[in-house]
């Protein structure tokens, strides 16, 4: 009997925890989008996507990325890290050339920086000052080092005029693993809704199953109707947002 209520109570936990869970990053959710500057996707009626590419640019796969792109007429975001757009300031210029957005991932992306404040205004600066000194524009949209975020650094970015960018949960792509072409583009064409906000990346490792699958997704959901904007394009569709320092999280 003891062993069966054991059995039952370790069920019931079992079951209970992922809900418990959900609830929990949902409430935390809640909470950092009244701020009106915190994203993970846009509530939207138009077939508008925004592909999103982090840790860039990289010499060999950003161009290529960047040639399927205009392949489709597709606009993204890339969330550059100020150390490497240094290092390969002809494809920053490039990709503001042909109409995609920049935004800022730090400068040196170390992931301890972040939860510094001043670090992190450093590293923003930084980054926003090669961007500014390379395009003559200036980000205005912030990703944290992996998606991890907190109190600490949703309000350094925003006191430092950034609104934060994650991503929708469903499209998630975990090209960093390389899971395959297939799994990537699978992940992001069957669940692809109005207003998400796809994350991918185009540096920092092997990116050749991330060019193939951007290549399949551009094809298979302009077929379906879909336009790729920028981030700050997308965001144009919601009426949460919001500048007032009250509304910062607390």
């Amino acid at each position: 009997m003891r062993k069966l209520l054991m059995f039952l109570t370790i069920t019931v936990l079992c079951l209970t925890l992922p809900i418990s869970t959900a609830k929990a990053n949902m409430f935390k959710r809640f909470k950092f989008e009244k701020t009106g500057q915190v994203f993970w996707d846009v509530k939207t009626n138009e077939k508008l996507v925004a592909l999103t590419f982090d840790d860039g640019p990289d010499p060999m796969y950003t161009p290529q990325i960047l040639d399927a792109l205009a392949k489709y007429k597709a606009k993204a975001t890339f969330f550059v890290i100020g150390a490497e757009a240094e290092r390969y300031p002809q494809i920053i210029q490039r990709q503001v050339k042909e109409g995609h957005e920049l935004a800022n991932h730090t400068y040196r992306h170390n992931f301890r920086d972040h939860f510094n404040p001043e670090k992190l205004k450093d590293e923003l600066d930084k980054t926003s000052k090669v961007i500014q000194d390379l395009t003559g524009q200036t980000p205005l949209l912030y990703r944290p080092h992996s998606g991890y975020y907190n109190e600490k650094i949703v309000n350094t970015a925003i006191n430092n005029g950034y609104r934060v960018i994650l991503w929708s949960w469903h499209q998630d792509t975990k090209d960093w693993k390389r899971p395959g072409v297939i799994k990537i583009t699978n992940n992001v064409v069957t669940d692809a809704k109005p207003g998400d906000i796809v994350i991918f990346h185009d540096a920092g490792g092997d990116r050749t199953q991330t060019v193939k699958a951007v290549e399949n997704i551009l094809e298979i959901l302009v077929k379906k109707g879909y336009k790729f904007v920028t981030v700050s394009e997308l965001l144009q569709q919601t009426d949460n947002i919001f500048t007032n320092p009250q509304n910062i999280v607390h």
